[in-house]
């Protein structure tokens, strides 16, 4: 009898040690997920306004969503970011991979100009020669002026997607060559071949847009002496 009493406290007390050590690894795991939450809040408030603006630029309208369904994926998977220092890379991976699953499904499909035989078109001959500032001494910056934020923006939202794309993350960004080719799943040669590309094309469509705009006829001319 006092060997089965004997056995039954020493039960009760390893399964209470068990209680224990698993109640502070509960509370280990919870204190580790609530201080990793918080760490995520801190990285997605700092990176916000920059998130946006890319979103924005990438899918205008629904910039808003493409954000919250980069936070949520970047929240899913934030325990295993080890250095956040490289958070704000991180999050653009994610936004820019959204953002072409929903190119790829055609969720958000903007009207993009056709591509025609860019490589023939200059923007410096095309001022050079039509001449709309026949009194200026700067023709290119008279004509750069002519464009708001909004304008440039609306050009840019007119470039094809693997043209757009490229040209946002490396001139906005300001993100290298190489880190871009790797975010896109590129080599390197293709990735400076759209960048070129996407430049020509650019300023082919600043210059179709200032003749749809009229952005040449208001153009401030200086009266001849």
């Amino acid at each position: 009898m006092a060997g089965a009493c004997s056995a039954e406290r020493q039960y009760r007390g390893a399964r209470g040690r068990l209680c224990c050590q698993e109640r502070r690894r509960a509370e280990t795991r919870w204190q580790a997920t609530d201080a990793s939450s918080e760490d995520f809040t801190r990285v997605a408030r700092e990176q916000l306004p920059r998130l946006y603006s890319l979103a924005r630029h990438l899918v205008d309208d629904q910039a808003e969503d493409l954000v919250q369904e980069c936070l949520l994926k970047a929240f899913r998977g934030f325990g295993r970011l080890r250095d956040h220092q490289a958070a704000p890379a991180w999050l653009t991976t994610i936004l820019v991979n959204c953002a072409r699953d929903r190119f790829r499904t055609g969720a958000h499909r903007p009207q993009e100009a056709p591509l025609g035989d860019v490589e023939d078109f200059s923007l410096y001959r095309q001022i050079a020669v039509e001449d709309p500032f026949p009194y200026s001494d700067s023709l290119h910056l008279d004509f750069l002026c002519r464009f708001g934020p909004e304008d440039v923006w609306a050009v840019l939202r007119t470039l094809p997607e693997p043209y757009r794309v490229p040209l946002m993350l490396v001139h906005m960004e300001d993100l290298p060559t190489k880190q871009v080719a790797r975010l896109l799943e590129l080599p390197l040669g293709t990735l400076l071949s759209r960048l070129h590309r996407g430049r020509k094309l650019f300023e082919r469509e600043l210059w179709e847009y200032a003749v749809r705009h009229d952005l040449l006829k208001t153009a401030f001319q200086k009266e001849p002496a």
